[in-house]
């Protein structure tokens, strides 16, 4: 996985999520709090998604082959999707069942002190993971807010922990909100709404998360600032008059694709337009490291309602 991924951030995660999952847990067992099953359901998930997205990120090293000529950058992207389909239905659903048990069979807590303590150092640990994420991602946001990152990268990986990791820590402030309503009033309702409340969260962040990856699955193209790169270095030199037309797609995170037809002059010997188009590439390369599969098709361009040029003359001219 490339630095971009964010490996760091996931392994900090991973370790974060499956010590608080098993504290949660025990929490449950000795106290009843369906908050603190839900929250330790919420951990599980967690943690097998981080180990999916690390699965996702070795198989998309595999080389290129026959059956997938650009490789397997993509599996990144289905891992991220699959863990978002994870978080709806194992979070979400299972999280809004209980809670919806607790409200039809309520039943009293006990040991609350220990759920409460379980909160606390939960919020600690979860606090710390989502501040590796948080400095990860900083690294390669650059200016932008903080929903276009989301929104925008291309590397799936950061946005997904970024997202559980809040989703995580605002699920432990409703769990120790409803714990801690239930303690002091004694109404069991309290602690099956938060668990509710947990669940609508999950569901949220996992529709979020899905329609962003679904939308990289589906194929994106270049952000406007790399278009622009793209479109600089094309132009830069005297090789191409102009850019009849580009299209870009994202074959992985880290590896763009580009083609484009350009308009040469169309007095250009073959020797010429070849030699031009191997400076272009290197040129659009150079602004932007993440375009590895380059396709030009040079092409005379012809102004609307203009004569286009003589056939037979750029043919043999090409092949002087």
């Amino acid at each position: 996985m490339s630095a971009s991924g964010g490996t760091k951030a996931i392994i900090a995660a991973f370790l974060a999520n499956t010590g608080i999952a098993l504290t949660k847990f025990i929490a449950w067992f000795f106290s009843g709090s369906t908050s603190m099953l839900a929250e330790g359901v919420h951990s599980v998930a967690d943690a097998g998604n981080q180990l999916l997205l690390i699965l996702g990120g070795r198989k998309a090293k595999k080389a290129a082959d026959k059956e997938h000529p650009f490789g397997y950058g993509r599996e990144r992207y289905v891992y991220a999707f699959v863990v978002s389909i994870i978080l709806f239905s194992v979070g979400g659903i299972f999280s809004i069942y209980e809670g919806v048990d607790k409200l039809t069979h309520p039943h009293e807590l006990e040991n609350a002190w220990l759920p409460l303590l379980v909160l606390s150092i939960a919020i600690v640990l979860e606090s710390f993971s989502l501040r590796t994420a948080v400095k990860e991602s900083n690294t390669i946001r650059g200016r932008q807010s903080w929903v276009q990152f989301v929104r925008r990268a291309k590397a799936p990986e950061l946005p997904v922990v970024l997202l559980e990791d809040v989703a995580a820590l605002i699920g432990l402030v409703f769990a120790f909100l409803a714990v801690g309503l239930t303690v002091l009033t004694g109404n069991p309702v309290f602690d099956a709404i938060g668990t509710l409340m947990i669940g609508t969260l999950l569901v949220v962040v996992a529709v979020v998360l899905g329609i962003e990856t679904k939308s990289l699955l589906v194929g994106e193209g270049a952000n406007d600032d790399d278009l622009e790169r793209i479109e600089q270095a094309i132009l830069a030199g005297p090789e191409a008059e102009r850019i009849i037309h580009m299209k870009t797609l994202y074959l992985g995170p880290d590896e763009l694709l580009i083609a484009a037809k350009l308009g040469f002059a169309a007095d250009q010997r073959l020797l010429e337009v070849a030699v031009a188009t191997n400076v272009i590439e290197q040129r659009i390369r150079d602004a932007v490291p993440s375009a590895r599969a380059i396709y030009i098709e040079p092409d005379v361009y012809v102004e609307p309602n203009q004569p286009a040029p003589p056939t037979d003359a750029i043919v043999i001219k090409g092949l002087e």
